[in-house]
């Protein structure tokens, strides 16, 4: 751990972290994992039947959808970062080390809506920043405009 920050070097380091931080909030959380170069989603270019990078390696992705109020799903990348989703607002190209301080942000009532953008505010005076279509506000975005 660097300051606030957690060091997740994989995949696998990453959604062990999801599954701390659901069950820091008593969340349930759901994950499906792919792993080779034909299963994850941005490998289409691997080829048919291909399973390894070039240098051997098996891409491991993962997807976590987490129960209640927000809906939070969680798409890990194998090249590092994340695709987060609260309430239908996207966080693309997240930091995979990011993740855990931003569900925090998230399940701990720090996140916010002002002026139609959704923002995430991590430790060490980061944010994250989304606009939020109104016919997107759900009455879990409705409840922390300010």
């Amino acid at each position: 751990m660097i300051g606030d920050m957690e060091q997740l070097p994989t995949t696998q380091a990453a959604v062990t972290a999801l599954r701390v931080v659901a069950a820091e909030y008593a969340l349930e959380i759901e994950v499906t994992e792919d792993i080779g170069a034909d299963q994850t989603s941005r490998r289409s270019a691997a080829g048919v039947g291909v399973t390894t990078d070039a240098d051997g390696s098996l891409p491991h992705e993962a997807f976590a959808e987490f129960g209640g109020v927000p809906r939070v799903s969680v798409r890990l990348f194998p090249e590092g970062d994340a695709l987060i989703t609260v309430e239908d607002v996207e966080f693309p190209d997240i930091p995979r080390d990011d993740v855990p301080a931003f569900l925090r942000s998230v399940f701990g009532g720090l996140a916010f809506v002002k002026g139609r953008r959704l923002i995430v505010p991590l430790p060490g005076d980061r944010t994250y920043k989304e606009f939020v279509p109104m016919l997107l506000l759900t009455s879990w975005l409705s409840g922390r405009v300010r």
